[in-house]
Parts: structure tokens; sequence; C-alpha cells
């Protein structure tokens, strides 16, 4: 998914990623569920003979009861800037269900980011209890990095509580909610298939068009979105010749210029802690915001210079570094 971590080649990885292979990882590069539950219960009680196993599933299950209880006395519009809600301590669950019914009214940009809902709850979700077992596994390795990373995963914890495997959230719902919504005309959908190697049109022309008609558009949802398209993975295609492509920091100068045309990008934001949740791509200072981290940890001085004109040339204005 375009807003997942993409990016290991050129951050600063958690070495502490490596092990959620054996802490009870839950979800493959095809979104299927692996059945190891119960092994990675036994590694965390070798881990820490203390830790009890929470009653995850029931608290989740009575999370949604309590929403759907709620649902009369809510409001049922969105804010006037749907998007909005997706950042802060908003109940994700909650919010998803609100989205739900305006995306079934037609409303696209609702699909959009009830898209992005799922994508960043995916991992929770897949298995709630397996998640909080595997943070237990991470804080008791004592590596000096693991405190973020676990810090991250507790926050989409807290946030997607309320998801539960019957939700079926993974790579196949976010890519069909995705589609729905770029066939009814949403731009950061269409361009996170683009990156997604799943265009909605296959040609040169097409491909050139969209990620111009992105740059116009100034959205900084789009720019997001078609990023990781527009990294190596663009690289010999004539049809994106000229423009920024086709080289790790182009990737970054589409991610960074969308942080600058508004996309929130703080340090508490959903794209940090995302990537450090997801990823393992945690920033060491833990006040700095995406920008800043990309600036520290992959670009080098020299790069610098090249970065700040990419970005010029994105969002038309110079960027202040």
């Amino acid at each position: 998914m375009a807003f997942a971590p993409t990016l290991k080649t050129w951050l600063l990885v958690l070495p502490a990623v490596a092990v959620l292979g054996v802490a009870g990882y839950r979800v493959n590069g095809h979104g299927r569920a692996m059945d190891d539950t119960g092994a990675s219960a036994m590694t965390a009680a070798a881990a820490d003979p203390g830790v009890a196993l929470e009653p995850v599933v029931p608290q989740a299950l009575a999370r949604r009861l309590a929403g759907f209880e709620r649902s009369a006395a809510l409001p049922s519009g969105l804010p006037l800037d749907i998007r909005a809600d997706i950042e802060g301590d908003t109940d994700l669950f909650a919010y998803a269900q609100r989205l739900k019914v305006q995306a079934e009214q037609g409303n696209h940009e609702a699909r959009w980011m009830l898209s992005r809902v799922y994508d960043y709850c995916a991992q929770y979700a897949v298995d709630p209890g397996g998640y909080r077992l595997d943070n237990n596994v991470l804080a008791g390795l004592g590596l000096s990095a693991a405190p973020a990373m676990v810090q991250a995963r507790e926050r989409v914890a807290q946030r997607c509580g309320g998801f539960v495997p019957a939700d079926k959230l993974g790579p196949a719902l976010v890519f069909n909610e995705r589609r729905r919504a770029a066939l009814q005309g949403n731009l950061a959908a269409e361009a996170a298939l683009f990156a997604d190697g799943e265009p909605l049109h296959d040609n040169e022309q097409y491909r050139r068009d969209l990620v111009e008609r992105v740059r116009v558009s100034r959205d900084p949802e789009a720019y997001m979105a078609i990023a990781p398209g527009m990294g190596l993975r663009a690289a010999g295609d004539k049809a994106l010749t000229g423009m920024v492509s086709g080289e790790q920091l182009s990737e970054l100068a589409w991610r960074v210029a969308a942080c600058e045309l508004g996309l929130p990008c703080g340090p508490d934001s959903v794209l940090v802690n995302s990537f450090c949740a997801n990823g393992g791509i945690c920033s060491p200072d833990g006040t700095q915001d995406f920008r800043d981290f990309v600036y520290d940890a992959a670009v080098s001085r020299q790069g610098a210079g090249k970065m700040n004109e990419w970005i010029r040339q994105l969002i038309g204005k110079r960027n202040g570094r």
C-alpha cells in the first residue's frame, strides 16, 4: 500500500524488526494470516514468565458493541474535512464506521480514507492478542531502539481497538476499497494503485498524465500516495522522463513535498507512527517530524541540494532548507 513503509534501504531500520518473524509477525506479503498464535504466546512466556495474556479480543468485541450503541447519539455526517479524524487520538474503528456510511453513499473521499484506516490497522486486526504479545517480546529484548517501536505499536493498538480478525483487514481489502474510490474519481486512490503496480490503465500516456495530474493538484494525500511509485520502481520508465522519478531520493522528495503541502507529518502523525510501528523505521529522536528525520537519516550533505531542487519543482517554491 502506498502509505505503508517501503524505504528500509535508506532509513534507520530498527534491528528488532527482524525478530518479528519469530515473535509472531502475522501478515506476509500476500496478506495471509499465519496460524502461529500459540508459538507467539510461548515465545512471550519464555521472554517473561510473568506475562499474562490479556483478554484483548473480548475487549475489542465490547468496544465494537459500545460503538454501535453510541451510533444513535452521534451525528451521521463527518467533518467537512473528512481527512482530519485519522490523526490525533481518534477511535479509528468508530471513524471507519462513519466513513463506511459516507462511502456507501458515493463519497469517494470517504472511501479513500477508509482504505487508509484499514491499511494502518491491518497488522493489529489480524491478531490483536498476538500483536500485544509481540510487543511484550520486543520490550524484553533489551535493544536500545526497541522502546520506540513498542511505543508506536502500542499507539496502533490503542487507536485500532475494536477491529477483529473477522473484519479481514489486509492488502486485498485495502486494494478493493482504493480501486472503487479511484473508479469514482479519487486522485489519491488512483495514485496509490499506480504506486502499487496496479494502475487503472497501463500505458505510457496514462502514467505521465497521472503524475502530472497529481503534481498540478497539489493534494498532499495524492503526493504521498504516488511517492513509492516514483522511486527506484520508476527507473527506466520513459513515460516519466524529466519528472522527479527513478531514484531513491525522488521517492523521498515526493513524500517531503506532501508534508510541505500540508499532510500531517509531525512526530505523532499517522505517517511517522506507521513507519515505526509497521516497518521498524523509527527515529532515535522522538521529537523529530518526518521531514527532519529524512534529512538526518537518509539524505547526504551532497544530496540535500538535489532534494531541495526536486521539492521546489514539485511544489513550486523553495524548500526553506
